[in-house]
């Protein structure tokens, strides 16, 4: 039946779902605004381990508030960082995906949750190997009852206020060794078989998207061998099941090549670019002992930044060695990376960044005008070696 309110019924109902849209669109986009206003920046995160101890023991209101506005993440050890939340509400808690430790409880009570091999010995992550035994035995992570007493691990620390967990150890390759530390195929208590490495990353695929529903509004950061693969249905599980992804030693790794193989800076990059597709982000967590090699970590960081992303170097980013070169803001990236003259660089408002990649000639460039390096003196040219990175900030940064 014809109504004469029902188009003004329906008028409205557009108007109102055209705001709702609006707004959304508008939130959308301030978000992604505000992440894009960041990615010219660093976010800074540091490894709170012992040799960390003396800056977190007793710390002043004045040092405790240098630390939260220095770092953007704390990679955290409880139950001893615990009770430095109140003044470092934004800490990582430390897990390992599958270590047990040696002398602990769970040693005693649960030994079915260690594997082994087929003549029954104990076996480990292949780490701090010496005298036949390593640091931690390996855990099954098939076993239901292990990941239960995981969660629950877990459960226990972030209840203590910790923003998120940092899971070591999350390796699609089958690390598992004997006490020396050669890789070992573990038996598969389910099925008494040698257990493939398709079925180890089925296993540790259900254990982190275990641990994502358990933790849903927890940042969840992974610990992975980036290069390790992300093409089958469980590989691709295992990332999607985390908020960043930490590269260890980032692009400072050795083993980081030119060119465009599998361990090269082009693959890396490449990488992170897919996380970030996801909407996830990644950490590049470098321990360079140089200034050049934080600056080739600060200049590979800034390839790839997204505003989600992080960068760490344990050394020159503690209160007493702060190293200014993470204090640059280059605004909102202007483009995606791009080769420029042999090297890779990115523009931002205020700045740029330049990478040349392992194994390149040395590389000399003519710089635009008003280019400043890191301590503010203008440059004309630079000349970047292989495996090193350059950042200059220019009228505005």
């Amino acid at each position: 039946m014809y109504s004469p309110f029902a188009g003004r019924r329906r008028t409205r109902r557009l108007i109102i779902a055209g705001l709702m849209l609006s707004a959304m669109v508008l939130s959308n986009a301030a978000t992604a605004s505000a992440a894009t206003a960041v990615a010219g920046s660093v976010n800074f995160m540091r490894t709170a381990e012992g040799s960390f101890d003396a800056f977190t023991a007793n710390p002043t209101v004045a040092q405790q508030d240098w630390m939260k506005s220095h770092y953007w993440r704390m990679r955290a050890y409880a139950p001893y960082f615990d009770s430095r939340l109140s003044w470092a509400s934004k800490a990582w808690a430390y897990q390992s995906a599958y270590a047990i430790y040696p002398g602990s409880s769970v040693e005693t009570q649960h030994p079915e949750w260690i594997l082994k091999d087929a003549a029954g010995n104990k076996l480990y992550i292949p780490f701090a190997c010496s005298g036949g035994k390593c640091s931690q035995y390996a855990a099954d992570i098939g076993n239901p009852a292990y990941r239960q007493w995981w969660t629950d691990q877990a459960r226990a620390k972030l209840g203590k206020g910790y923003a998120g967990l940092y899971i070591d150890d999350v390796n699609q390759y089958r690390k598992v060794s004997n006490g020396s530390g050669v890789p070992v195929a573990p038996i598969d208590p389910r099925t008494n078989a040698a257990m493939s490495e398709p079925t180890w990353q089925r296993y540790l695929a259900d254990h982190m998207q275990s641990a994502r529903t358990a933790f849903p509004t927890s940042e969840i950061i992974h610990n992975a061998i980036w290069y390790a693969g992300e093409t089958t249905v469980d590989q691709l599980r295992v990332h999607r099941a985390a908020d960043l992804i930490n590269l260890e030693r980032g692009i400072n790794d050795s083993g980081v090549t030119g060119g465009v193989g599998k361990w090269s800076v082009q693959q890396l990059l490449a990488f992170a670019d897919r996380r970030q597709a996801e909407g996830h982000g990644v950490v590049f967590d470098a321990t360079s002992t140089t200034a050049a090699g934080r600056l080739y970590g600060l200049a590979a960081y800034f390839l790839v930044s997204s505003g989600k992303d992080g960068l760490g170097n344990n050394q020159g980013g503690t209160p007493s060695d702060w190293w200014t070169g993470y204090d640059v803001d280059l605004g909102a990236p202007l483009a995606r990376r791009y080769a420029w003259n042999g090297l890779i660089r990115r523009d931002f408002a205020g700045g740029y960044a330049l990478v040349n990649e392992p194994g390149a000639v040395t590389r000399t460039v003519a710089l635009p005008a008003g280019s400043r390096d890191l301590t503010g003196t203008t440059q004309t040219s630079q000349a970047l070696a292989a495996g090193t990175g350059a950042v200059f900030t220019t009228t505005g940064g």
